[in-house]
């Protein structure tokens, strides 16, 4: 009996849609990347909006007022008025003036202070004014990268 033969022919293996596939991958990956760290870059926009409290809320019937502490002194909003550290116990700073202003009105206003991470100095030195002028007051932690936008700021800006 005569053996059967086998006729060994090459295959080709055809890479072409592998690579492609590849391709796909890595573009969607760096279009990823790219999205990602434009976002990372862009400053964070954060706002304050104070709530009241509830019934039991001491502040339920009061408005708020808003500074900024930074390493260098302190900005008043909505105006975005600098008044610089050394300035902060002058009594004819713009922060002064507004600690007499709330102190008049202290039934109607209180004060939340926004603290950047290099600030904790000139919040200790405006939080011991504040509470020496007994003013109800609130604080919040920003980071530093982040923009603040007060809760007046954005009413300012939905009715322009």
């Amino acid at each position: 009996m005569r053996r059967r033969t086998f006729s060994r022919q090459n295959t080709d293996v055809e890479l072409f849609p592998f690579l492609s596939i590849l391709a796909c991958t890595i573009g969607t990956l760096i279009l990823l990347i790219i999205v990602l760290t434009s976002q990372a870059l862009d400053k964070q926009e954060v706002r304050i909006v104070a709530r009241n409290e509830g019934e039991k809320g001491i502040n339920e019937s009061k408005n708020p007022r808003y500074i900024e502490c930074r390493k260098d002194g302190v900005i008043l909003h909505p105006s975005k008025i600098f008044v610089p550290q050394e300035e902060l116990q002058s009594p004819n700073s713009p922060l002064q003036e507004l600690i007499k202003m709330i102190k008049i009105n202290r039934n109607t206003e209180y004060l939340i202070i926004a603290v950047r991470p290099n600030g904790i100095d000139v919040f200790n030195q405006v939080r011991t004014m504040v509470q020496g002028a007994e003013i109800d007051i609130g604080y919040e932690p920003l980071d530093a990268g982040w923009q603040l936008v007060t809760g007046e700021e954005t009413s300012n800006e939905t009715q322009k």
